[in-house]
């Protein structure tokens, strides 16, 4: 940790917060909403255009999640630095939590993060978001049924040169609660072609939703878009309406609305 990013983390906001109705029956989440790095970090030693790319943040997710937020009166917390600097998708003991290496391009910028410096991002960013999350969910709980978590991100169309066919998909472990009508919510829609836990698997030790939707024990979903679909405004505001109404029918659902807690497939391992 240098001295000026212990000075540039005191003014910068690693969390965004939309208001929105306690009431409403879900909390949005976007972890991965920005590509941005604080002051004192400079650029990590990358290239910006690596910014621009999947390393860098999850194309078009913010835009979606604001979008929801406003036709559903809901609320919503997102992160507003790079995954390169600390992934807040990641348990705080995870090996990938700050990359060395990500997809090809090496971050010279964490090679040499020591213990003091991975507690440092943990306690000045990673830390602060899910503080947030927790925040928020303790509030609506509060003043109404647990509400339901549903988590933005995105993916990118080709991986390692193979196209993938998914316009979106869902992530989940074991609570299928709001996994199963947004499934078909999606497979309703004829033209779209839509994944079940893929391109990645749902069931993350630590991850967010383990974090706060299984061990809290609220139901939970994770929505990944491809992020040709919604890399721009056009794409977006198609994707948050084509969201909206199964969103809608979830948080009226009242087996979506209760705490019952569920194992997890990582306890296995």
């Amino acid at each position: 940790m240098t001295q000026t990013a212990a000075i540039a983390s005191e003014i910068f906001r690693p969390t965004e917060y939309v208001t929105g109705d306690l009431k409403s029956g879900l909390l949005l989440l976007c972890d991965h909403a920005r590509n941005t790095v604080p002051p004192g970090y400079g650029n990590l030693g990358v290239a910006p255009e690596q910014f621009e790319r999947h390393i860098g943040y999850d194309i078009g997710a913010r835009a979606v999640t604001l979008e929801l937020a406003k036709q559903l009166s809901a609320p919503a917390c997102l992160s507003t630095f790079s995954r390169l600097l600390i992934d807040p998708n990641r348990g705080e003991d995870d090996p990938t939590l700050i990359m060395r290496l990500s997809d090809g391009a090496v971050v010279p910028g964490n090679a040499r993060v020591d213990e003091t410096e991975r507690a440092f991002r943990i306690d000045q960013f990673h830390k602060p978001y899910h503080d947030l999350i927790d925040q928020t969910l303790d509030a609506m709980i509060d003043v109404a049924a647990p509400p339901v978590l549903v988590s933005i991100h995105s993916f990118t169309p080709i991986w390692r040169g193979v196209p993938r066919p998914w316009h979106a998909t869902v992530l989940w472990d074991l609570d299928a609660r709001a996994v199963e009508p947004m499934l078909s919510g999606l497979r309703a829609q004829d033209d779209l072609v839509i994944g079940d836990n893929e391109p990645y698997d749902g069931a993350l030790k630590n991850d967010t939703m383990y974090r706060h939707g299984t061990c809290r024990g609220l139901a939970h979903v994770l929505l990944e878009l491809r992020q040709d679909l919604i890399a721009d405004h056009a794409g977006q505001m198609e994707w948050a309406g084509r969201l909206a109404p199964i969103l809608r029918d979830i948080a009226t659902r009242s087996a979506c609305r209760e705490i019952r807690h569920f194992n997890s497939r990582t306890d296995a391992h």
